[in-house]
């Protein structure tokens, strides 16, 4: 059968999954709305029509590390027009695939509202910059590295989604303001009830198709880079993130990867055939390879940090 139909076919299939796991998503849902989480009362003209302040450095307030992390995430965020027809495109926009689609963009889009209000309003970045990069990036647009592939399109976001979750916790625990905490609060808790709805039909399709989904889970393993990695900046970004902790190949190993192959139960399925025990042992692997990147990395910082304290 070739590729397209098996792919109708699963989607099909996974349908009835899709509409309870849309229903459950509806019923938990708590709307949020981003104007509540900006402190607006900080906020005053910029320079340009209106003739305010320009924005100027010494003007942001945001330790590095949590900026750096709120750019990255920024980057992502507003590149949700590519995003929505990427995933409209993988799924459908009929049926419960379509109402998924939707909410999803809904949700989504607050994100990038409310991060952008509050760096502009606190004055913690560049606005001249951020639109710059936003425009670029847009531009740019988006494609999934394993289009043709749905049942790796959906490995790959249902992991994009528990990472961008875990890196809205660890800019959390690191902006040391009362205002990013809650609003860094608000949206990881979306970022996991999208982890929730993709782990859903995913379980789904380690149940149905146990062989394809495996391998597709080492391939995505394997060539996994996030959505905003043509962003500008992306490298310099990424770099910071991994050197304050938001997202570090430690965390990555024990918050992303772990968590991920153990709620799939991908190193404990049997039954599979050859395909499926080779793709079993490249994701073992994998992890093992995760774990050892990881030492590595903490061993380096932390001689790093006795240098710099010497």
């Amino acid at each position: 059968m070739p590729a397209i139909a098996a792919d109708v076919r699963i989607l099909i299939d996974l349908e009835p999954v899709a509409a309870d796991a849309l229903d459950t998503h509806f019923r938990t849902t708590v709307d949020w709305y981003p104007h509540q989480y900006v402190p607006w009362s900080q906020g005053r003209d910029y320079d340009g029509p209106l003739g305010g302040e320009p924005w100027d450095p010494s003007q942001r307030r945001l330790n590095a590390a949590a900026r750096d992390g709120l750019l990255h995430n920024l980057l992502a965020e507003e590149n949700l027009p590519s995003y929505h027809r990427v995933i409209g495109d993988m799924l459908s926009l009929d049926g419960p695939w379509g109402g998924w689609v939707n909410r999803w963009t809904v949700e989504e889009a607050r994100h990038g509202t409310a991060i952008r209000d509050y760096l502009v309003v606190t004055r913690s970045a560049d606005p001249v910059l951020l639109e710059d990069t936003r425009a670029a990036h847009v531009q740019h647009g988006y494609e999934i590295d394993h289009r043709g592939d749905l049942i790796a399109s959906l490995v790959y976001v249902t992991l994009q989604e528990l990472g961008t979750r875990v890196s809205y916790q660890g800019i959390r625990r690191l902006c040391d303001e009362p205002v990013c905490e809650a609003l860094m609060r608000r949206i990881a808790h979306d970022e996991n009830r999208h982890m929730l709805f993709y782990r859903t039909i995913l379980q789904a399709c380690v149940r149905m198709h146990p062989d394809r989904t495996l391998q597709a889970v080492a391939t995505v393993l394997r060539t996994f880079r996030p959505p905003a990695h043509a962003a500008p900046g992306f490298g310099r970004l990424i770099s910071s993130m991994a050197r304050s902790g938001i997202l570090s190949p430690e965390i990555y190993h024990r918050d992303i990867a772990l968590p991920f192959l153990r709620m799939l139960g991908a190193l404990d399925t049997t039954g599979l055939a050859p395909a499926g025990q080779r793709a079993q042992e490249e994701i073992a692997a994998h992890l093992e390879e995760s774990a050892d990147r990881a030492g590595r990395y903490r061993a380096l910082a932390e001689r790093l940090g006795r240098l710099a304290t010497a």
